[in-house]
This record gives C-alpha cells, sequence and structure tokens, in this order.
C-alpha cells in the first residue's frame, strides 16, 4: 500500500527523493532533518520530532524537530517504554492517537514542547535491520484521523531512512574513532620530542629532568607556543649544531 501510494502520489518524486537521499553521502544531521521534511510533506502536519536511541545509555534522545528546540536536541531524553515514544521503541510498534493525545496512558508530558499539547499524535520507529534505532513523532494541533496510506507512508520512510541513517551513524562514529586514533598518534609523538627536548636542555645547561620540564613548560607560556614546537625547535637547533661540529672534529 506505501509503495503503491508513493508511486501513485500527485508529488510523484517523493519515491524517488527518498532514494536519493537513501543513496548519498549526508552528514547524519542532514539525514535527520530530510527524514523531518518527508513526514511534514506526507502528513501536513503541524510538528515533527525525531528521536535516536542511544545505545551506551539505552535511552531515546531528541536530535531533530520541526519547530526550534536548539536547547532540548541531545538533552532531552526518555528510557525505553517511558512515554509513547519509549513505547515504540521499546514494542517496535505504531502508536496513532487521533485526539486527547494527552489522555493516553502512556502519554509523558514535557513543558519545554509544546507539540505536546497537541491533539493528535503518531509516533513511528525509526528501522534499520529490523531494529528501532529511533522514532519519528508526527503532532497535528487539532484532531486528525490518520488514514492508512499515511500511516504507511510514514512506517516506509521509517524503514528506508532508518538504513540510510544507520549507515550515516556508523560512518561518523568510524571517522570519530579514526580521528581519535590519529590525536593518540599526535600526543604520543608529542610526548617523544619533550623528552628528548628535556634530554638535550639537561646536558646542555647540567639540570634535572624536572627542571627541563619546567623550563620547556614557562617559556612556552611566555611565547605562548605549544611545548611541542619548542621541543622541535631544541631538537633542530641540536641537531644542526651536531652537524656543524661533525667537519671541524674530521679535520682534527
Amino acid at each position: 500500500m506505501a509503495l503503491q501510494r508513493l508511486t501513485d502520489d500527485s508529488d510523484r518524486n517523493l519515491f524517488q527523493h527518498i532514494s536519493g537521499i537513501v543513496s548519498s553521502e549526508l552528514s547524519v544531521e542532514e539525514m535527520l532533518g530530510q527524514v523531518i521534511a518527508l513526514a511534514v510533506r506526507v502528513t501536513r502536519c503541524d510538528a515533527c520530532l525525531l528521536y535516536l536511541l542511544d545505545r551506551h545509555s539505552g535511552e531515546i534522545v531528541l536530535k531533530a524537530s520541526q519547530l526550534p528546540h536548539a536547547g532540548q536536541l541531545g538533552t532531552l531524553r526518555m528510557h525505553l517504554g517511558e512515554g509513547i515514544t519509549g513505547w515504540v521503541a521499546e514494542h517496535n510498534s505504531i502508536v496513532a492517537l487521533p485526539a486527547n493525545a494527552a489522555s493516553d496512558s502512556r502519554f509523558k508530558r514535557f513543558q519545554a514542547l509544546v507539540e505536546d499539547s497537541y491533539e493528535a499524535f503518531l509516533s513511528v520507529p525509526l528501522v534499520s535491520g529490523g531494529e528501532v534505532i529511533g522514532v519519528i513523532n508526527v503532532h497535528h494541533r487539532e484532531q486528525h484521523a490518520h488514514s492508512a496510506e499515511e500511516v504507511g507512508l510514514v512506517k516506509f520512510i521509517g524503514e528506508q531512512m532508518g538504513n540510510a541513517i544507520a549507515r550515516s551513524l556508523l560512518a561518523a562514529q568510524n571517522a570519530r574513532l579514526l580521528e581519535e586514533t590519529e590525536e593518540m598518534k599526535r600526543q604520543l609523538e608529542a610526548r617523544k620530542l619533550v623528552e628528548r627536548a628535556k634530554g638535550i636542555l639537561q646536558r646542555k645547561l647540567n639540570i634535572a629532568e624536572e627542571d627541563a620540564y619546567i623550563r620547556l613548560r614557562d617559556e612556552s607560556r611566555r611565547l605562548r607556543r605549544p611545548m611541542r614546537e619548542l621541543a622541535e625547535a631544541i631538537i633542530l637547533a641540536e641537531d644542526l649544531s651536531r652537524r656543524a661540529s661533525e667537519p671541524a672534529a674530521a679535520q682534527s
């Protein structure tokens, strides 16, 4: 039904639009924005919120919204099973409430979300590989009977975009891990250079290791330059001095 609706809808490029997004290399934030836009497009809702599952904490976290919620994005959280959103995530099931949504026993109100005062509420899981990775919440200010076609479309978006978002999340995670690995390498190299520079200062000035470190640190602060740069300069000067003395030593 959903696929048939997509191909027969007056906006016939919707399916192609989703296919284009799925095959793209958009960032996670861009993907979430696209899900919001698609859900709004097919439901003509007044508000849309998108939550992602935090695997580490096991919580559902607000990540994107149609209405501005800058202070809540990334901070508003619910446990699995908490509220309708948590229930949908826990049971991988759809909830459609056409009126008086707040009267549902599973409903949890957040003062920061004006959407919680709206009448109609549709909550659909965002799925990848059959597993819930998030939830799409669609809100209407007035009573709204969600048709089977409308629910099917949002479900279709949740399934198709869920896979794309999961890939984008994995790519972002891999990129962070790579950057963390590179940063660890940079820090290790910097420590090696500082240790070598300390050794040079100890020999030249006949001072203790701690005093050599203090001199490097104080000079770094005075010049407002990283200790690594000072260490590299000391090592370079030592290498140049040694090379300059090698011909003289050879002649003697």
